[in-house]
């Protein structure tokens, strides 16, 4: 494609940063430098916007990062994200694949492991607490916090797994707002309206009174989406969080989420049909709608100096509940005159303490952190056949079936520190047990078939190793070996789905292998590159045999490459070129990209030799964020996607061709409580898609706008 268009506005950027630069007052103190003492922030309220450092401390809480390949992605870096636009989120960030799609759902894969569907191959936590449906028998996150409330996303990649359990593709966590502590009461109301009739509300109340912080907000989104009908959606999110100091060393957190939200599924197109007409509709009834209700309770106690201990309690109901019609797609069966309504609920209960002590030996200061997790949910689900294409109410059982999750698991890690070389061994031992009964019925009919019921016990230890060494400069090396895996799921190989055949296959074992250097040696520069190898073996997957699918191990994948991120401020480098040394500036032009280089390969199996679903040969992210003070942020940022396949056997129709993006985005402080913000997605208009499912292609938003404004005190 023509990059023109790119380099105009790339132009136009920097020379808005030029001329401003030309202006800004030198903010050099004349003041002798003094060394302070180091602070290390856990968590800012959303009065804050000083932007976070990419890399998490060595050590933070209760948890041991050292060792680690972990990003921290501070939205205060962008102008405001809007609408959860995670291509924006993750512009700074390597590996991950966002699966943009026609639904507000989030779909996120890693390196190519698995499906990116509601990010399946990945733990997803909301503070530190597990938000799938079922982290294990159903790890699909269909709810994910909007990003308004969000202070930081952190990523961590392979030893991800000892901290958190599974899976594979490491741990992705929302770090929400903690309530402001300069003043009792504060107010912050946002509303953005845009293409499709786009409208999107945010509105927090926040404050400390005595000992008590209290953080309040209200989310709304809806839109009419851009295929010609039934891409409607409409949500509506809130949360009441409390924060109790008992003491300088003690607080408690409350919070309870309510959350609902329901969306037309449009269908999926031939390749025929999105390059002709890529917004029609081929499904006019389709709908999903999510519930969820949850609540919430940490206690933070500081024991002694040196001591922490955190113990977080949650549960919570979960409904996913949908109705699709029957037929269609990429197969050769017309849409039928009926459809399947399946819904399913979840009942969960969640514990885990944590404990950190650092203790001296050898003359150096040693860390050790340590915990257990017990998990529980309760999971019906009921299938029904409807008997017109729209039906709300089914007419007989397909499926009647109760599911059980019992989870337990102790883990600990040691960071043995000896100078400015640190290396942390860690251990995980998870059980989980499982059991599903199921009633199952003729879908045409409703006779009954049979009642079959399977319990499964799985024991896993997981062991991991992570090295660092401090190059000072805020610098380091990091080397890191774990292990995680992929537990067994309800509808695989504990019991099929009707029409599937399942085996006693065992969960996915993972081993991944990272070797990188990361830092921020000077203000206007900061860099973090690595070389990885993840062997993933027995990946579960579907076969036919004898005219019947069967669920069952696939063989082994063996995914290796190149991450790389850099984020260059062109302003200050500039000054330092010309002799000016790292100034204090007002204004800063901050170019970054990122890429990531994979090369993936099956081994066994029906797709020996073939590539991994979802696994791009490379993705590149890059752009230029302009900040002058805390007034005016300006981003242009691109994605570019190698061609890839949506599924292991490589088969055409699902193709993914290459693709590039651009979006422009602006975020102007008018006044001290009143902001305006703009933004152009997909700048040039492309015409692409990220996600193929089996009802056909998921087309990608084409160019759109959207306008509003923030008011705040």
């Amino acid at each position: 494609m023509s990059l023109t268009g790119p380099a105009i506005a790339l132009g136009a950027l920097l020379a808005l940063a030029t001329a401003s630069h030309a202006q800004s007052p030198n903010l050099r103190s004349e003041l002798p430098a003094e060394e302070l003492d180091m602070v290390t922030v856990f968590g800012e309220s959303e009065s804050d916007s000083i932007t976070q450092n990419s890399f998490p401390q060595a050590v933070e809480g209760t948890k041991i990062y050292a060792g680690k390949r972990a990003t921290v992605i501070d939205l205060d870096a962008l102008p405001k994200v809007q609408a959860n636009n995670y291509r924006q989120a993750l512009a700074s960030t390597p590996g991950l694949l966002f699966s943009e799609e026609t639904t507000p759902l989030v779909s996120i894969g890693y390196r190519g492991l698995g499906e990116p569907h509601r990010f399946q191959f990945m733990q997803v936590l909301k503070d530190g607490i597990p938000i799938h449906a079922d982290p294990f028998g159903y790890p699909e996150a269909y709810y994910t916090p909007p990003l308004d409330v969000v202070d930081r996303m952190e990523f961590i990649r392979g030893g991800g797994g000892l901290m958190y359990g599974p899976q594979p593709g490491g741990v992705f966590n929302y770090v929400t707002y903690m309530p402001r502590r300069d003043k009792a009461f504060g107010f912050r109301s946002q509303n953005i309206y845009g293409t499709d009739n786009l409208f999107s509300s945010y509105t927090a109340v926040d404050g400390t009174y005595g000992d008590w912080g209290y953080y309040g907000y209200y989310n709304h989104r809806s839109s009419e989406g851009f295929r010609n009908w039934n891409s409607d959606y409409r949500l509506d999110g809130g949360n009441v969080k409390l924060v109790h100091t008992i003491s300088d060393d003690t607080r408690l957190i409350f919070s309870v989420d309510l959350y609902e939200e329901e969306h037309g599924e449009p269908g999926g197109l031939t390749a025929a049909a999105f390059a002709s007409t890529p917004e029609m509709t081929t499904k006019l009834h389709d709908r999903f709608r999510l519930k969820r209700y949850a609540a919430s309770a940490e206690l933070q106690h500081k024991i002694q100096e040196g001591t922490e201990l955190s113990v977080k309690a949650w549960g919570g109901y979960y409904q996913r509940w949908s109705k699709r019609q029957n037929g269609g797609g990429f197969g050769t069966v017309p849409a039928a005159a009926n459809n399947n309504i399946e819904n399913q609920q979840f009942y969960t209960f969640g514990v885990e303490p944590r404990i950190r002590h650092d203790w001296e030996a050898w003359g150096n200061k040693h860390t050790l952190s340590a915990g257990m997790h017990f998990y529980y949910c309760q999971s019906p689900r009921v299938d029904m056949r409807g008997l017109t294409p729209d039906a709300e109410i089914g007419n007989h059982f397909i499926l009647d079936s109760d599911r059980e999750t019992i989870y337990g698991s102790i883990f600990a890690e040691n960071k043995f520190t000896f100078g400015k070389f640190s290396i942390t061994p860690g251990f995980r031992l998870e059980t989980i047990q499982q059991e599903v009964h199921s009633r199952n019925f003729v879908a045409a009919t409703g006779a009954y078939i049979n009642e079959v019921g399977k319990r499964q016990l799985d024991v896993q230890p997981l062991f991991g190793l992570g090295m660092a060494y401090d190059l000072g400069n805020e610098s380091s090396i990091y080397a890191n070996i774990s292990q995680s895996y992929r537990a067994s799921i309800f509808q695989e190989s504990i019991v099929a789905l009707p029409g599937s055949v399942a085996t006693d296959a065992e969960p996915g074992l993972t081993w991944s292998y990272e070797l990188g250097t990361r830092g921020r040696p000077v203000k206007w520069l900061t860099y973090d590159t690595s070389l990885f190898l993840i062997d993933m073996d027995n990946r579960f997957g579907t076969t036919t045999v004898a005219g019947a699918t069967v669920l069952r191990s696939v063989g082994r994948s063996i995914n290796y490459g190149w991450d790389a991120a850099l984020d260059i401020d062109l302003i200050g480098l500039t000054d330092r070129l010309a002799g000016r040394g790292d100034l204090e500036r007002s204004s800063s032009l901050n170019f970054y990209t990122n890429v990531s280089i994979l090369e993936a390969e099956l081994y066994g199996g029906p797709n020996d030799g073939g590539s991994p679903q979802y696994a791009p040969d490379y993705m590149i992210r890059t752009g230029l964020i302009y900040k002058y003070g805390d007034r005016v942020k300006v981003g242009f940022l691109g994605t570019l996607v190698d061609t890839h396949n949506a599924q292991d056997n490589s088969n055409p129709l699902f193709e993914i061709p290459a693709y590039m993006t651009w979006d422009l985005t602006a975020e102007v402080k008018v006044h001290e409580n009143f902001s305006v913000m703009a933004g152009l997605n997909n700048v040039f208009d492309e015409s692409y898609y990220a996600r193929v499912r089996t009802d056909g292609i998921d087309p990608a938003y084409g160019r759109n706008f959207y306008l509003g404004g923030e008011v705040r005190f």
